[in-house]
């Protein structure tokens, strides 16, 4: 147990945050599986983490000591909640759902301000975030100002690891669900006909779903939208600003854009890391991990790594989009995943159908999310294109 308690780096350093992903690749190479007592055990190589993925039984995803579905479950409890949730992110729904997210993207986009800076977190990371997924759940708009509040106060009590302040937001945002529940209750047969209502009808093991359940279910989905998706617009956004080569030809050829999406979500990471739990005494990387100790995947370094992507900052989408880890692995690989793609490549459609171009803003630096979010808290950018209302 003494080797546990060295501790091998610390995740929250100034350094760390400041730049996330070079950390990480300075990690995989000096310490690729490292205690800290923030983490405990962090795998930084994509063959560890894989290894991980595809042994359910000897690291279970049943990290959490609150209901967590059907993320935080094993099977054989988390495969009927698996195919109870699937069939929302099939071919059929997704394309029923295609109209609706490219109205909301075209719309956002058509009140960008053009030719001049703006904060892509504010302008458009964000408020897509929100007003996509609300409207996948077929939630109000008037959630939209308090579900933006609560993922800012979620990030910063799960940043600080105060437990009163989590626990105090896990309520909140539990309040803002079981009020949709009980509204469609009582609209009875009237209440629409969209994800929530729907879910709501589902069973499980023959089982309506309890609201504790469904409660989980949502926070699950909504917390790992709204982060992610926000993550991804700025990563995107400024990768382009960055290669305006690619984004000419991406422009020229959005055919493209669906595997270009996923390789610069490769490099740079949306999603930092997932947790596991070991079952039994296991040894990895030549450090021995005890049964019971909590296991940091940290897809930020795995997607990066050189043993198996070569350099990890060229882009190549066709030879590595096999060894992906964007959305996960095994039977734990993220099953909104279509979804997510779907609203990333429509956005990035029509934000390259109205903009000629996006540019660096040289005076003012950008400032970069912090563990646990990847992507950017502040991103300014010059979205280059006619816009009347610079005129």
């Amino acid at each position: 147990m003494a080797e546990q308690r060295h501790q091998d780096w610390d995740p929250r350093a100034k350094d760390v945050q400041q730049n996330q992903i070079r950390a990480y690749d300075d990690m995989r190479q000096t310490c690729p599986v490292a205690w800290s007592d923030y983490q405990q055990w962090t795998l930084f190589r994509h063959a560890d983490v894989m290894r991980v993925l595809e042994d359910h039984d000897t690291f279970s995803n049943a990290v959490s000591a609150h209901l967590s579905v059907p993320n935080g479950m094993d099977p054989p409890e988390h495969t009927p909640y698996r195919k109870t949730i699937e069939p929302y992110f099939a071919p059929e729904p997704m394309a029923h759902f295609e109209p609706q997210c490219r109205d909301v993207a075209r719309r956002l986009v058509n009140d960008l301000q053009k030719n001049q800076p703006v904060d892509v977190v504010e302008a458009l990371s964000r408020p897509f975030a929100l007003k996509i997924q609300c409207a996948f759940m077929g939630w109000p708009d008037s959630l939209h100002q308090p579900l933006a509040e609560w993922v800012m106060k979620n990030h910063r009590a799960t940043l600080a690891r105060d437990r009163a302040a989590m626990t105090e937001v896990a309520e909140e945002f539990d309040g803002y669900i079981r009020d949709l529940l009980d509204s469609r209750r009582q609209a009875g047969e009237q209440a629409p006909d969209d994800v929530t209502t729907q879910l709501m009808q589902e069973q499980v093991n023959g089982k309506p779903m309890t609201d504790e359940e469904l409660v989980s279910l949502l926070r699950n989905w909504t917390v790992g939208e709204l982060a992610t998706i926000s993550a991804s617009i700025s990563i995107l956004t400024n990768y382009l600003a960055h290669h305006p080569a690619l984004f000419n030809d991406l422009k020229a050829a959005p055919g493209q854009l669906a595997d270009a999406i996923d390789e610069i979500l490769r490099m740079d990471a949306p999603l930092i890391s997932n947790r596991r739990i070991t079952t039994r005494d296991v040894e990895i990387g030549g450090r021995h991990i005890p049964a019971g100790e909590k296991i940091t995947l940290l897809w930020a370094s795995a997607n990066r790594d050189e043993d198996t992507f070569g350099a990890p900052d060229n882009f190549c989408p066709h030879q590595n989009a096999p060894k992906n880890l964007l959305y996960g692995a095994g039977i734990h690989i993220c099953p909104g995943a279509p979804l997510a793609r779907m609203e990333l490549r429509i956005f990035m459609e029509e934000l390259l159908k109205q903009i000629t171009g996006i540019e660096v803003v040289g005076s003012d630096a950008p400032e970069r999310a912090m563990f646990p979010t990847g992507g950017f808290n502040y991103l300014p950018l010059q979205f280059l294109g006619s816009d009347p209302k610079t005129f």
